[in-house]
């Protein structure tokens, strides 16, 4: 009888829901709007949306989407840009460049938890409002998880990624074009940073001088970046820095994670293949790494799709572009794979 009233209510029909408690009837949203995987499908997201209760009285939790859309920056192009252009319905836009540590002189850094909290609340998410991060319809799948990722570690319990926006596009879910609706600010709760998620440059520079020796750990450190500037043979897109790898790191390009034409993340099975054929063993410690800890989440992601155990894998904020500034030139830890390849080659006398 209680459930029947409360479906009734959410429809928006007379019942006696108003005498319930809030907590109540929270409880029977959130399992409502419950979405299952981290990945979310266009028409899952479509279905969880048109449960939402669109109106400012309610403070029922809500399906939140959020745009996420970032660029390098020599793309010549802004996510707000592309968000103005076409976006989900009621979503909201999450700045990738302005949502970090102020004071650190590397982008994208995490913000303080002060600074997520008050980002949070301007956008109007409230700490039990379920919330799927896209991107741009351009890249599929990009800095999303990015974003998914720094919700996660400030301990947002409902966090999903849409695989992807460009499919919603073509499957002709509807979509909003210019400025969005204003939104009511809301008090959202200053949290916990979960260190365990997040490894900083003294520490991996420590794992990198110690990798391959005898008795160190075997720590598995996953480049997101492509494999030309792995190799140090491509340019960085940041001028003056340095290409090239953190030395015993994997190359694993985001983009060999994505399928090629509709830049969704391939199936589990899919991802499980190519880790194993890149040597990666689930058993043992995992780093993601990209150029500015964006594309590394990307890596992130697949690997909770391909089942590898979450308590083994975290992500260098810095990645490259803190690497390659901070790093002695004396500790030979920017590595070239042409000087991989000559320092394995006896010389010939």
């Amino acid at each position: 009888m209680l459930i029947s009233s409360l479906r009734r209510g959410l429809h928006g029909l007379p019942t006696r829901l108003p005498a319930l408690p809030s907590r109540v009837l929270n409880r029977k949203a959130m399992s409502t709007y419950a979405l299952d995987s981290y990945l979310v499908t266009p028409s899952e997201l479509s279905a969880a949306l048109k449960k939402n209760v669109n109106s400012k009285l309610s403070t029922a939790p809500k399906i939140v989407p959020l745009c996420a859309s970032w660029f390098l920056p020599n793309g010549g192009r802004t996510g707000y840009e592309t968000f103005l252009a076409s976006h989900i319905p009621h979503a909201r836009f999450f700045d990738v460049d302005a949502v970090k540590d102020p004071n650190s002189p590397y982008p994208h850094m995490l913000p303080s938890a002060t600074d997520f909290a008050a980002a949070m609340g301007k956008l109007g998410i409230r700490k039990d409002d379920s919330v799927v991060v896209y991107d741009s319809k351009e890249l599929g799948i990009f800095s999303a998880p990015r974003v998914g990722w720094t919700l996660q570690v400030f301990g947002h319990a409902n966090v999903h990624v849409l695989n992807n926006f460009k499919v919603w596009c073509e499957e002709g879910y509807p979509v909003e074009n210019g400025e969005p609706a204003s939104v009511e600010e809301v008090e959202y709760p200053v949290p916990e940073l979960d260190k365990s998620r997040v490894v900083a440059f003294e520490e991996v520079r420590e794992i990198a001088r110690e990798l391959g020796k005898e008795g160190a750990e075997d720590v598995q450190i996953l480049d997101a970046r492509s494999k030309g500037r792995w190799e140090g043979v491509d340019p960085e897109p940041r001028k003056g820095l340095s290409s090239g790898h953190i030395p015993h790191s994997f190359s694993v390009p985001f983009s060999d994670l994505l399928d090629p034409t509709t830049k969704t993340l391939l199936p589990s099975s899919e991802l499980k293949l190519l880790f194993e054929s890149k040597g990666i063993d689930p058993s043992k410690p995992i780093i993601a790494s990209c150029g500015t800890g964006v594309t590394a989440a990307v890596i992130d992601a697949a690997l909770v799709e391909a089942g590898y155990p979450v308590e083994k894998k975290r992500l260098y904020d810095g990645s490259w572009t803190e690497w390659a500034q901070r790093v002695s030139p004396s500790d030979s830890l920017i590595r070239k794979t042409h000087q991989e390849d000559t320092a394995a080659t006896p010389p010939v006398i």
